[in-house]
């Protein structure tokens, strides 16, 4: 029987590819992309990617949302709020109304190697003693 394993990427529509990335760096810092068109732009988060794609249609999202896992939450959410984006609690809104919430990745199970952290430059980034409570209770940890 088949399994699931991970997400290798998602995909959100926006309205300009421009504009979207500039948002995203507002909020997150500075981008490396894996590869960019007129109407797609592929945000590298290491070993997955998140996809901008043009031409949004539908309007914002309500509950349906994109959990993004970064190095320091507060940082984030701090950016954003400065930048007078849409922030509640820990879910921020976009131009184009994707809500993405923000979740700091020692607190998640959600694991890269150390190898891909350290490719990222985030080497020493570790997991809080609850989450690796949750990891070991699936038998996912040491």
């Amino acid at each position: 029987m088949p399994r699931l394993v991970g997400i290798n990427h998602v995909a959100l529509e926006v309205g300009s590819i421009d504009e979207a990335l500039a948002f995203w760096e507002t909020v997150f810092g500075p981008l490396t992309l894996r590869g960019r068109s007129q109407r797609m732009a592929f945000v590298d988060m290491g070993d997955q990617f998140v996809a901008l794609a043009a031409d949004r249609t539908q309007p914002p999202d309500t509950n349906r949302h994109v959990g993004i896992v970064v190095d320091d939450k507060e940082a984030v959410l701090t950016a954003a709020r400065r930048a007078g984006v849409d922030v509640r609690g820990n879910d921020v809104r976009d131009p184009w109304g994707n809500l993405l919430q923000v979740v700091d990745y020692r607190d998640v199970q959600f694991t890269k190697s150390a190898e891909v952290l350290g490719g990222m430059g985030l080497d020493g980034l570790e997991k809080t003693e609850a989450a690796l409570a949750e990891l070991h209770a699936k038998g996912l940890g040491s």
